[in-house]
């Protein structure tokens, strides 16, 4: 059964980082959806409620969910505004969906920001906008990674919960 792996937080979190080495560790044919590289790169869209480039990543959801055995999405992915996008995860992966949300102080994020290869496309003021502190999402419960969690840990966490005989189990949705 296709297993889906969410990971979402605030820019700078180091969500990119943690799914690019997933997708290493788990091997070939392994979808990696990035918001960004679908927002910002092949669209060119700004983010924000009813953003253009949603049906396109539910599209790219569906095609990982029919013909891969992972699916990685990572981003910021904000709750409200992508909402549509994660039912259709939970109706499609249901009980196979692995997520996880990095709970970061702003300061944290701002110093993980200054080793990316992209900190001079914008900086403090642009990150501080964006900022959305415990965007939890409402239907699907996210293990919590905070700033003690590092890439290597964060890998071997979810590799772990792939892996767990009652994979799936973590991420039932919370109840009310």
């Amino acid at each position: 059964m296709a297993k889906l792996v969410i990971i979402r937080g605030n820019s700078g979190s180091g969500k990119t980082t943690v799914a690019k080495a997933l997708q290493h560790r788990l091997g070939h044919h392994v979808l990696l959806l990035s918001q960004d590289m679908v927002r910002r790169e092949i669209l060119r869209v700004k983010d924000g409620p009813d953003c253009l480039a949603l049906p396109l990543m539910q599209q790219l959801l569906f095609y990982g969910y029919q013909h891969c055995a992972f699916t990685i999405v990572e981003g910021i992915f904000r709750s409200a505004w992508y909402e549509p996008f994660f039912r259709s995860a939970q109706a499609w992966f249901q009980d196979q969906i692995f997520a996880y949300y990095y709970e970061l102080p702003f300061a944290e994020t701002l110093r993980r920001h200054q080793t990316k290869p992209n900190r001079d496309a914008f900086g403090a003021e642009d990150m501080q906008r964006w900022w959305v502190p415990h965007d939890y999402l409402p239907n699907i419960r996210e293990t919590i990674f905070t700033a003690q969690v590092s890439a290597d840990q964060a890998v071997e966490q979810i590799l772990h919960d792939l892996s767990a005989p009652s994979a799936g189990a973590c991420c039932r949705p919370a109840s009310p």
